[in-house]
This record gives C-alpha cells, structure tokens and sequence, in this order.
C-alpha cells in the first residue's frame, strides 16, 4: 500500500483516498531515487548527426571504467541506439511489482532504453509527447538504479519534450553536456540548446566538439580535413567551459556497429585520449 501520511487525500491506516493517485507518494518516490545519484548529466544536442548517442556511451563506459557507479539512461523513444552500441540488442530488463531492473553492461554499468522493450528493431513507436513523458518518468523512478556516482541521459536532438521533461524531472542540480560538429550549420542549431538549458533553470557544464579533424586509420595522426574550432567559438560566445575535441575516427562508427565501445578497446589513442580529456571534468565533480 502507497504511504500517504500527511497528504491532504490521506485515510487513518496511511492509504490515499483519492481515485487519481497521490502526488506526495509519487514525488516521494521520485526524490528517493534522485537523492542516491550523486551527479547527473543530460548529454543533448540542437542538431541531429552530430554523434550525441556515441559520445554519451562511451562518457558512461568511460566513468565506469574509472570505477564510479554509473547508469545510462536512453530516452530518445522513437531512435534507441544504446542497446546496439554496448552489444546489449535482444536483452530484456526484468520487471517486478511497480519496478525493473536496468540491464547490466558490467558491475559498474546500468542501462536503461525502450529498446529493451520493443518486440524487434523494425518496431516504430508513435507517441505523441504526454505518453513520452511519462515513460522517462517511469525510467527515472521505476527502475532500481540504487546509490550511483553518475546518471548519464542520452536525449534525442533537438529541444522538445524529451530533453524539457528530463531536466524537469531531475531538477535544478543536473547539469547539461551539449554535443555539437564544428560547421556552422550545426553551431546554428546547438546555440539553441545552450539557451534552452539556461531557460529551463539548468546548468551546462560543456560543449563537446564532436568529429573534429580526421584520424587516418594509417598513420594515426589527426588531420583538419574539414572545419574546426566551431564548438570552441559556441563555448567562449556562450561563457561555458569547452570539454574537448573528438575526431572522426574510423573506428568509432565501427566499434559503434559492431557494439564494442570505443573507450574499452580503444583508450590509448588519439581519440580515445580526447574522450579522457573531455570527461575529466566530469570526475572532478565529486571534488567540487
């Protein structure tokens, strides 16, 4: 029975009264399990392409690797990527009484993604915005995540209403990592997302300038092939600290493919060295 003590809906034996449910319970419930994650980190981006699902998989592998307790969360509902980007395509999440268990990558990893739930990959989801909602809050409240160092999100592009409620709903102390490329057809639609995070009364901690510059699968040296320098400039326009620069690397989109993180096979080397440096940051938290 929901404990309802002190709510205005509330009966002698500590039940609710009320047929639409109990708000006390429900926020109860949420801030329980927000109280034991230390950090929390919304990874988003204004602009679709830019690598956002590959850069917030491989933060998380990167922090567990480093021994923290971490959770992955994926709440971009109609494009679940995470379950094929960590080998995890088939697992199912085991569901209790009002509750699941995220699925387990490693014993410092937890994920979370409708993929789990979707019967096959050719599944679309057609959700309008109020039944999306409501799954992320089941997401966040629902699943055991228990006492984590970290809760990673992976929101889809854009600023709509999956990145508003998940900011919402994780409140004031989570923070935002913005991923962006460097041409200015995606700094464009990024800089919306600085403003939005500061809109909805959030901080962001960086901006990650994703596929900048080229790795050759030959020699390994990185080579600016293309533009760069775009999310530095969106950093200092907007006051924001810049985590780094990740180049377009080969192996990425095949580690991505082939669902071996790139940060577990691949940590010693020019990409994998940026990666470190961008979560640095993000370690310093707990000595903040």
């Amino acid at each position: 029975m929901t404990d309802c003590t002190g709510c205005d809906s509330a009966t002698p034996d500590g039940g609710c009264s009320s047929t639409t449910g109990c708000d006390k319970a429900a926020d109860d419930k949420m801030n329980k399990t927000l109280n034991r994650i230390k950090h929390k980190i919304v990874v988003m981006s204004g602009k679709g392409g830019v690598g956002k699902s590959t850069v917030a998989t491989n933060v998380a592998v990167a922090l567990s690797l480093a021994g923290k307790k971490v959770g992955l969360l994926d709440v971009d509902v109609h494009g679940p990527s995470v379950p094929r980007l960590l080998s995890l395509k088939g697992k199912k999440p085991h569901m209790g009484d009002q509750i699941m268990e995220p699925v387990s990558w490693s014993k410092n990893l937890s994920v979370m993604s409708i993929g789990f739930l979707l019967e096959n990959d050719r599944q679309a989801v057609i959700w309008r915005g109020p039944i999306k909602v409501t799954l992320i809050k089941q997401f966040v409240e629902d699943v055991m995540w228990g006492d984590l160092d970290y809760l990673i999100v992976d929101c889809p592009p854009g600023t709509g209403d999956e990145p508003l409620s998940t900011l919402q709903m994780l409140g004031p102390t989570a923070i935002a990592v913005i991923v962006t490329t460097p041409q200015g057809v995606a700094i464009d639609d990024v800089r919306r997302s600085v403003s939005f995070v500061g809109d909805v009364g959030n901080r962001v901690l960086g901006i990650i300038e994703n596929m900048s510059g080229f790795v050759c699968p030959d020699c390994g040296s990185v080579h600016n092939i293309f533009s760069t320098g775009g999310g530095e400039d969106l950093a200092k326009e907007a006051g924001v600290q810049f985590l780094g620069r990740i180049p377009l690397d080969p192996e990425v989109a095949h580690s991505g493919d082939e669902g071996f993180p790139f940060m577990k096979v691949h940590r010693d080397t020019p990409t994998g060295n940026a990666m470190k440096e961008i979560i640095a940051p993000m370690l310093a938290l707990d000595n903040a």
